[in-house]
């Protein structure tokens, strides 16, 4: 019986600092933070869904997409996806299953880490 409370007291623990991380990732992307990342400044901001445009189609697998909607649904968008914004047009490139989960949920804007480029780095990624 002792070990048995022990076991239960970690088992709780764990769920306890599992949930507080969890809750904690989701809050470092507050709406308008700045974030640097290898000497590139990102903001975090929600873009409408429809402002975004997705150059490169890629196959989704559909089932990761059923995932993240279902989770979407419970606990929110946990990462961001990239977007790059050029002459005030934005363009996503990456976070293909989650900008599609959220797409399907009927979602009308999605948050995303906003890096500043110029033309030159989305023809760079075009190519």
């Amino acid at each position: 019986p002792f070990f048995l409370k022990i076991a239960e007291v970690s088992r709780r623990c764990h769920h306890f600092l599992t949930s507080y991380l969890l809750k904690r990732s989701h809050y470092e992307y507050d709406l308008g933070v700045t974030i640097k990342f290898k000497g590139q400044s990102m903001q975090i901001q929600e873009i409408a869904i429809a402002q975004i445009r997705r150059p490169l189609p890629r196959a989704t697998d559909q089932k990761k997409v059923a995932t993240l909607m279902k989770s979407i649904q419970e606990i929110g968008l946990q990462e961001p996806i990239d977007v790059l914004e050029v002459e005030g047009q934005y363009y996503g490139f990456s976070g293909c299953h989650r900008y599609e989960a959220c797409q399907k949920l009927g979602l009308e804007t999605i948050r995303c880490k906003v890096r500043r480029a110029p033309t030159s780095v989305l023809q760079k990624h075009l190519a």
